[in-house]
């Protein structure tokens, strides 16, 4: 018998019980597809995490305090009370490929405009903190250096705080209130700035940017910052900056557990491994299903087998070899499988598309994972399939013969 007759008789056999066959493809189906889609969605994640960060600039650097170790290496603390305003002009001598150095302090409030409230993040920044996150104002303007120097009591809405405060009213040159803590502080709006959205676990457009002056100063009541973001001039030197920036840092604050200095490239590093096992660990728990489908496989095979012993004896009494009928049964298993690996493949396909842009995420699906999903798939097909395979080549023609 040549591959053709193989296929044809395959075929065949599948389509003589199209119910039990539609069964058996559901576990594949529902396997593959569960892989492809996890994998795809991960993917997709991971992409967008790193376009995100490649909008904030592949140039940035981030200094934030590090943490107090407790016994047997425990991590308790991060440390506060560290950074002060003053340390950005020295932290910017640190390197001469240093372009801009923004110190930021933040905390949560709530923005009041007559019978609109709502709960948000303040940032206290500098002028050089737009360059340096790559985000302008779309109408009216940024804070200014006579605004440090002021404190002036002034805000920058994100575009999100603006339209839920103001709706379609303008909001440049209104008065509003910011709540922080237990003071109250009454800004004049200056500006709404672009939108970006968000950027990891940050929200852009939901944020009010003031004079950072006017936030510990006035606000806060304290004279520290919470860090520093750093603009280097290129992303080529953004190493040689970070390494720069910690020796300086080591040298002014004496141990360098008290800070700690991120590139973008870093912080994209750290978040694709973490989504990369988490895609994984995903992709693992879904081939379980392809698992249980290759079990029902070989539990239907196992029962065509029985229904089709006569056929076996009679094939074998003319002149079938062993081999050949060995080759028969485990073509058909592969074949269901490869079948509900392609099925699986579309039903990904339109699932994950959805998904990807319910969540807002690019959609990816990768081909070696689609490889990988289908050729397992095929294995598990021939896997399970071997005992039904081998044990209708094992019987003998004349008891094969008697069988009803």
């Amino acid at each position: 018998m040549n591959v053709k007759e193989f296929i044809r008789i395959a075929f065949s056999s599948l389509s003589a019980n199209k119910l039990r066959t539609a069964l058996s493809l559901l576990g594949i189906v529902i396997g593959v597809a569960s892989v492809i889609t996890m994998v795809a969605l991960g993917t997709g994640a991971q992409e967008q995490v790193a376009s995100q960060i490649g909008a904030m600039g592949s140039n940035l650097i981030t200094i934030s305090p590090g943490f107090i170790r407790g016994g047997s290496g425990r991590v308790s603390q991060d440390i506060a009370d560290v950074f002060t305003l003053e340390m950005a002009d020295a932290i910017k001598s640190a390197s001469r490929d240093i372009r801009h150095v923004a110190p930021t302090s933040e905390t949560t409030g709530l923005a009041v405009y007559r019978g609109s409230n709502i709960r948000t993040r303040i940032v206290g920044v500098t002028p050089d903190y737009q360059e340096v996150i790559n985000h302008h104002p779309l109408v009216g303007r940024y804070i200014r250096e006579q605004d440090i120097i002021d404190s002036a009591k002034i805000a920058v809405l994100g575009s999100e705080v603006a339209l839920d405060l103001f709706g379609s009213e303008n909001p440049i040159g209104q008065d509003m209130r910011v709540v922080i803590g237990d003071r109250r502080h009454s800004v004049t709006v200056v500006g709404v700035m672009e939108s970006k959205g968000q950027v990891i676990m940050s929200n852009y457009d939901s944020r009010i940017y003031v004079p950072i002056t006017m936030l510990i100063n006035r606000g806060l009541k304290s004279k520290f910052v919470d860090g520093y973001s750093i603009e280097a001039n290129s992303k080529d030197v953004a190493k040689s900056v970070v390494e720069d920036v910690e020796a300086f840092m080591t040298r002014m604050l004496g141990d360098p557990d008290r800070f700690r200095v991120m590139s973008q490239d870093t912080i994209l590093e750290t978040v694709s491994q973490a989504t990369g096992t988490m895609t994984m660990l995903l992709g693992a728990v879904a081939s379980i299903a392809l698992l249980v489908g290759g079990i029902g496989i070989m539990n239907i095979m196992l029962v065509t087998v029985s229904e089709r012993t006569r056929e076996i004896g009679i094939r074998k009494a003319v002149g079938a070899k062993r081999k050949h009928i060995l080759t028969q049964f485990l073509l058909e298993a592969v074949l269901l499988s490869v079948l509900g690996g392609l099925l699986g493949l579309a039903v990904a396909w339109g699932g994950g598309y959805w998904l990807s842009r319910s969540m807002g995420w690019p959609f990816a699906i990768s081909l070696p994972a689609v490889m990988i999903a289908i050729g397992f798939a095929a294995f598990v097909g021939l896997f399970f399939g071997i005992y039904p395979a081998y044990k209708a080549a094992a019987m003998e023609p004349v008891e094969a013969l008697r069988y009803e």
